[in-house]
C-alpha cells in the first residue's frame, strides 16, 4: 500500500517533530535532590503530586493527538510513537491490571510488584526505550470450555502485560479510527450487548432470509506473523513498536518446564492479543467484506463480527453461497480456516417459517451467538415477526455445575457467608443473560441454583432437617429475583446510532 506521508505525533500543537520529553518520575524526587541526597520538604512532595498530575495530562495530550492526526489521515504511517509510552501511561496501565490475576513465568503478584512501584516503572520505563527489554515466555493454562474441551491460554508475565498495555492504548488511538462499524469485542463501547443489538435490529429491519453463522478455526493460534507485521505496517513506521510486538509474538511458551515456540498466532489471554486480532481480521476479513458487499451483491446483506465469531444475513441464497465460496479463499490465502462443525448456513428471517411450512419442513433452525440462542419467534400481541433470544442450555448447564462444585468446596461455611457468594453469582449472571424475552431461562437459573444449595446443606450433616419450605427464606434473603435488565435492542441500538 502506498502511503501518503510520515508523521512524528506528540509534538507541539503544530504539528512539528520535536524530541519526546523525559515524564517526570511519578513520586520520586526531584534529580536535583537526588543529586544532593536530601530528605524531599513538604513544598517538594506538593510539587511532585502536582508533576503526577501534570504528566498524566501531557500523556492524555499526546494520545489525543494520535487521534486526531489518524482521524484526518486515514493513510499516515506513524513513525515515532514509543515515546507516548511514559511512565505515566505505564503507572496507568499497572492499575488496570486484574489485582488477582494469577502470575506468569516470573512469579510476580501485582501486589509485590506494587510495593516500590516507582523504581520498578522507572526501571521497566528504561528499559523499553533503550531497547534492552525482553518479553518472557507466556505461562500454559487450561480453562474448561461448555463441550468439554480445554481452552489453552497464555499468562504473560507481569511486566509484559504493563508494556502491552500501554502499546495497546497508543495504537488504540490510531486503529479505533480506522475500525469499521460491523466490528465488535474488545473495543471501548463495543461490547456483547452492543453486538447483539446489532444483530437483532439487522435481522428484524433488513430483508434477511439467510443466515451465515460462522467461526473461524483456532482463530487467536493460527495468524501469520509474517502477514501480522505486514498489516501493521500500513499505519505504523516506528520500528521500535514494531519491534516490541515481534517480541511479545516470538516470546514462546512454557509448559511443565519445557520451552515451546510460538511459529504462528498469539496467545489467548494475552493483553496485547485482543487488538492484533482485530487488526488481522480487519485486513483480512472487514475491509475485503465491505468491498465484495458494495460490487458484488444482489440483494440486502447484514455483517456483525465480534473477534472471531462472525454472522451474516442474506437476502438470496445465492449471494450467501456465492460469498462463503469465496470467503474460503480469502482465509485460505492468510493462513486462516473456517470450522467446518461451526459454520451453518440457515434459513432464517421473516418469512422463513412459512416458506418450510410450505415446503412440508419443520420449524426453522436456531444459531448460537454470544451466549444466546436466536429463535424465529412471533410476538404475542400482533403475531409479527420477532427474534428471539434464549440463554444457550449448554452454557447454562456449565455454569450450574460450577456452582454446583463451589458449593460443595463451601460446604461447611456458614449459610450466611455462601448466601452472599450466591447472590453475587446470580447477579452477575442476570446482569449478562436479562435481555427481553429471556425471563423463563432467569427462571430456571435461579431455582436451580437454589435446589442446588439444598442438597448440599443437606449432606452437611446426616441429621439435617432443612426442607424447602425452610430453604425458601434462605432463597428469598440472598437470591436476587429474575428482572429483564436490558432494554429492547432497538432503543439501546437507535439511542448509540441516531442515524
Amino acid at each position: 500500500m502506498n502511503h501518503k506521508s510520515d508523521m512524528h505525533v506528540g509534538g507541539e500543537s503544530d504539528g512539528r517533530a520535536v524530541p519526546a520529553k523525559c515524564p517526570n518520575k511519578d513520586g520520586m524526587s526531584s534529580s536535583a535532590e537526588g543529586a544532593e541526597g536530601r530528605r524531599p520538604t513538604k513544598e517538594n512532595t506538593a510539587q511532585t503530586t502536582a508533576s503526577q498530575i501534570q504528566s498524566w495530562g501531557n500523556a492524555l495530550d499526546g494520545l489525543r493527538r494520535v487521534r486526531e492526526a489518524a482521524k484526518r489521515d486515514k493513510r499516515l504511517r506513524f513513525t515515532a510513537l514509543l515515546h507516548h509510552v511514559s511512565i505515566a501511561l505505564l503507572s496507568n496501565s499497572f492499575y488496570a491490571l486484574k489485582r488477582a490475576a494469577v502470575p506468569g513465568v516470573d512469579g510476580l503478584t501485582w501486589q509485590v510488584y506494587e510495593t516500590d512501584l516507582d523504581k520498578r516503572l522507572e526501571d521497566l520505563h528504561s528499559r523499553v526505550h533503550r531497547s534492552t527489554y525482553q518479553a518472557l515466555p507466556s505461562k500454559r493454562a487450561y480453562i474448561p470450555k461448555p463441550d468439554g474441551r480445554q481452552r489453552p491460554l497464555g499468562i504473560a508475565a507481569l511486566e509484559d502485560k504493563i508494556v502491552q498495555h500501554a502499546v495497546g492504548t497508543v495504537l488504540s488511538q490510531i486503529y479505533e479510527e480506522d475500525f469499521l462499524g460491523f466490528s465488535y469485542g474488545f473495543r471501548p463501547g463495543r461490547g456483547t450487548h452492543d453486538a447483539l443489538d446489532a444483530l437483532w435490529i439487522g435481522i428484524m429491519r433488513k430483508k434477511v432470509n439467510w443466515v451465515l453463522d460462522a467461526d473461524i478455526r483456532d482463530c487467536f493460534g493460527s495468524f501469520s506473523h509474517e502477514w501480522m507485521v505486514k498489516f501493521l505496517q500500513h499505519r505504523i513506521g516506528d520500528r521500535r513498536i514494531l519491534r516490541l510486538i515481534q517480541k511479545w509474538l516470538r516470546a514462546g511458551v512454557l509448559e511443565d518446564g519445557e520451552w515451546s515456540e510460538t511459529e504462528k498466532g498469539t496467545p489467548q489471554g494475552s493483553v496485547i492479543s485482543p487488538l492484533l486480532s482485530n487488526v488481522y481480521l480487519h485486513y483480512v476479513f472487514d475491509l475485503w467484506v465491505q468491498h465484495w458487499r458494495t460490487h458484488r451483491i444482489t440483494g440486502d446483506i447484514i455483517v456483525v463480527r465480534y473477534a472471531d465469531d462472525m454472522v451474516l444475513g442474506f437476502q438470496h441464497r445465492d449471494d450467501a453461497e456465492r460469498f462463503l465460496q469465496d470467503w474460503r479463499g480469502r482465509l485460505q490465502k492468510f493462513e486462516l480456516e473456517l470450522h467446518p462443525d461451526k459454520t451453518r448456513l440457515i434459513e432464517f428471517g421473516r418469512f422463513a417459517a412459512i416458506s418450510r411450512k410450505q415446503r412440508g419442513e419443520g420449524k426453522p433452525e436456531t444459531f448460537n451467538f454470544l451466549g444466546f440462542a436466536h429463535i424465529c419467534g412471533q410476538a404475542r400481541k400482533n403475531g409479527k415477526f420477532l427474534v428471539l433470544r434464549k440463554s444457550i442450555r449448554k452454557r447454562l448447564l456449565a455454569k450450574l455445575k460450577q456452582v454446583k462444585d463451589e458449593l460443595r468446596r463451601r460446604m461447611h461455611q456458614p449459610l450466611a457467608e455462601v448466601g452472599k457468594w450466591l447472590k453475587s453469582v446470580v447477579r452477575g449472571y442476570f446482569n449478562f443473560h436479562a435481555v427481553p424475552g429471556n425471563f423463563a431461562s432467569l427462571q430456571c437459573f435461579r431455582l436451580e441454583v437454589s435446589k442446588r444449595w439444598l442438597r448440599v446443606i443437606q449432606r452437611r450433616s446426616q441429621k439435617s432437617r432443612m426442607s424447602w419450605k425452610h430453604m425458601a427464606g434462605f432463597v428469598k434473603q440472598w437470591l436476587p429475583l429474575p428482572k429483564i435488565l436490558h432494554p429492547y435492542p432497538y432503543l439501546r441500538f437507535d439511542a448509540k446510532h441516531p442515524r
